[in-house]
């Protein structure tokens, strides 16, 4: 696919993904949710692929919605349409076998602290500034509320959604919306040792892994117990399972099938 407001490169076993619209702060028009949501399943679907690098180009990560595309819904279902493409990604990125980083600088806000939250982890340059800020122009960052609500817990969760305030990065680190701060200049590299970190392990374990993560998450406690013990059961059967157990016990470095 050729792309317009979104940059798609690979580097071995990792998908990196740049939001491309500088000039507007990689706000989300519809082109770019349509090709972020492109870009994240081809990626998934590239079996060479282990991990994926969402970062933004120029000043900012993302600045939220283009809300000037906000006149151009001339009824409730265009309305619904357009909203629904614009949170997409934060579901794809649940059912992705591949894990997401996120690589943030300077200001994710609204649509911006949404993919942070929705994202597997996330790492943010020193002096990035986080918030929920729709409520401040008379809308409410209702996509977003549902990663961070998971992701940080209610209070914390709406207390950023209704007061719209700015969090600085150590703010973030501390609540749990991002893994890691690092100095702006080491940010690129600080996410790519991240990925590779992942990529090293078995594409089998981390893809079956994180798919079970996010079933079991929204079960109730037994059942979780009982989903993540069936996938263990599938899991401890497979090549790579067995292959990682002899390399351990014989002190050797385990070579992956990719699958």
């Amino acid at each position: 696919m050729n792309y317009e407001t979104v940059l798609v490169e690979k580097k071995e076993h990792l998908g990196i993904i740049t939001l491309n619209r500088p000039e507007r702060l990689n706000t989300f028009n519809r082109t770019l949710a349509v090709e972020l949501n492109s870009a994240l399943e081809e990626l998934d679907n590239m079996k060479e692929i282990r991990v994926v690098i969402i970062k933004g180009a120029g000043r900012a990560f993302c600045a939220g919605i283009d809300v000037s595309e906000l006149y151009n819904q001339s009824t409730t279902l265009d309305a619904l349409e357009w909203v629904e493409l614009m949170e997409n990604g934060s579901l794809i990125m649940a059912k992705m076998g591949k894990p997401v980083i996120v690589a943030a600088h300077n200001i994710a806000v609204a649509n911006g602290i949404g993919v942070v939250a929705a994202a597997d982890l996330a790492i943010a340059a020193e002096g990035t500034r986080f918030g929920a800020t729709a409520v401040n122009i008379g809308l409410f960052c209702m996509g977003p509320a549902v990663p961070l609500s998971r992701c940080l817990g209610r209070k914390k969760a709406l207390e950023l959604l209704l007061t719209g305030d700015m969090i600085d990065d150590q703010e973030a680190l501390k609540i749990g919306l991002i893994n890691k701060v690092v100095p702006a200049d080491e940010l690129e590299m600080e996410a790519l040792k991240l990925a590779e970190k992942i990529a090293a392990k078995s594409p089998l374990a981390v893809q079956l892994g994180k798919k079970s993560f996010y079933k079991m998450a929204d079960l109730e406690y037994t059942k979780a117990m009982e989903l993540a013990n069936n996938h263990f059961v599938m899991l401890s059967t497979t090549e790579d399972a067995y292959e990682g157990v002899d390399a351990f016990l014989n002190k050797r470095t385990p070579e992956w099938k990719l699958k």
